[in-house]
């Protein structure tokens, strides 16, 4: 069950950030991850086995259950199988290698013979999750079936005693029916794997040396869809409810550790494919190195060819939540030009652009009211057509450190199968240092399990 503790840190892989060594705190995005989870029944199978060997009855007096003058010991002859039934439940057949011997006589006087016999011992388990993280059983008896009856051969004299055995088994199978749910229950108890888990989950992940750049999880809710069971497999969906908070230049304080998992709530609606936020930011200094790349000693004309300005600085900065792009201009006109708009996506570029929704002109140049609204249009229209900052390349690293992480065996008999479905920026948050960008990941992820021992 290390899985569980190897599998916590999933999600912080997930998380693709770039940053600067300045004491800066990402927004805290609210996200959600669904995970199906896959137990083939053949596991279960396996684990059962694995618990349960060689002799589970012996009597080995002749005097007690009111001088019966009978001795028997039962074995697990080979392998217990387990089937799944409609409802939820499970038929477990254990087959049962059983030797007896018998005394046959009166007044004390007792001839004693001993024979092998085999039988199959029928169980069916409703299976069901707690909200505690625990399986619950409620195993009944199903008979029992021979494979072959036991007879004692005392030469002329053959006693069948399946009657005598049948009795003392009935009362034994009574009683395996409580041993089976309390083996389950302690098996499967996943608390202290996943108090594990949770604590690793919640302390801070060192991103990146370079920038010093830190990650903090703080789960907030699991929810978990009932228990199914289908011919092969039981399987449910597991959801984590959760915050993502991204530290630039300090090491964030570590939760507090946990004692106990919350429970969970059972939710039937939890979707297979699911929206994961992760956040990057982009500084303003990289947004303006960005912009003098594009525009800076760029020329364009006005009215004519011989009107022409000149770009000789460029600084891009936040505003009151807008996007400013300053441009120094000389020529026909020497001043400032202030174009302010909002950050958007364009899917097709794959750049964060600027949709302009206001201009202002800082100028000594007294200008003609024409040759204003001119030079407005066309710087503009030459930053919504020409600058934008690229997210393709940050694009391409998230989506495949996620198809990675979602397609590996961290330890042995855990695997995750996945793939993401689509991935795009979706929105811009700005603060006086960083462009903030929320990137949206939709994506199908599974957990499937095979070989597990315990």
């Amino acid at each position: 069950m290390n899985a569980l503790k190897k599998f916590s840190s999933i999600l912080s892989i997930l998380i693709i950030i770039s940053g600067f060594a300045q004491t800066y705190t990402l927004p805290r995005i609210k996200s959600s991850v669904t995970l199906p989870v896959s137990l083939p029944i053949s596991e279960i199978n396996n684990l059962v086995n694995q618990s349960i060997k060689g002799i589970l009855y012996q009597d080995q007096s002749f005097t007690d259950h009111n001088n019966d003058q009978l001795k028997i010991k039962v074995e697990k002859q080979s392998d217990i199988r387990i089937k799944a039934l409609t409802n939820n439940r499970l038929m477990i057949s254990v087959p049962l290698k059983i030797w007896a011997e018998k005394g046959y006589g009166t007044l004390g006087y007792y001839m004693y013979k001993d024979t092998n016999f085999n039988l199959i011992m029928n169980f069916i388990t409703s299976i069901s999750a707690t909200t505690d993280w625990n399986l619950d059983t409620k195993t009944t008896t199903a008979g029992f079936v021979w494979t072959q009856k036991p007879v004692l051969d005392y030469g002329k004299v053959k006693i069948p005693i399946a009657p005598f055995i049948e009795s003392i088994l009935t009362d034994q199978q009574a009683q395996f029916t409580t041993v089976i749910d309390k083996q389950i229950r302690s098996q499967f108890n996943l608390q202290p794997y996943l108090v594990t888990a949770w604590n690793q989950f919640s302390k801070p992940i060192n991103i990146s040396d370079e920038y010093n750049t830190w990650l903090k999880i703080s789960p907030q809710n699991i929810l978990m869809s009932p228990l199914q069971v289908f011919q092969d497999k039981i399987k449910t969906t597991v959801g984590i409810d959760l915050y993502s908070e991204t530290f630039v230049g300090q090491i964030p304080q570590t939760t507090s550790a946990i004692t106990k998992v919350p429970n969970f709530t059972f939710s039937s609606n939890l979707p297979n494919i699911f929206n994961l936020q992760t956040t990057a930011n982009i500084s303003f200094d990289e947004a303006t190195k960005i912009a003098k790349q594009e525009f800076l000693n760029k020329e364009f004309a006005m009215n004519s060819e011989e009107k022409k300005i000149k770009i000789v600085d460029v600084l891009v900065y936040e505003d009151k939540q807008n996007m400013v792009i300053e441009a120094h201009t000389t020529g026909e006109v020497n001043g400032i030009a202030f174009i302010k708009g909002k950050p958007f996506y364009d899917v097709q570029a794959h750049k964060v652009k600027l949709d302009v929704f206001d201009f202002n002109l800082k100028t000594k140049n007294i200008l003609q009211k024409t040759l204003t609204v001119v030079f407005e249009a066309k710087i503009k229209n030459l930053i919504e057509s020409n600058y934008g900052i690229p997210l393709l390349d940050i694009e391409n690293a998230s989506k495949k450190t996620i198809t990675e992480s979602f397609n590996k065996e961290y330890i042995e008999g855990i695997r995750l199968k996945g793939n993401v479905i689509d991935l795009k920026p979706t929105q811009f948050l700005l603060s006086s240092k960083y462009i903030s960008v929320i990137i949206d990941s939709k994506a199908q992820l599974e957990m499937l399990i095979s070989g597990l021992s315990f």
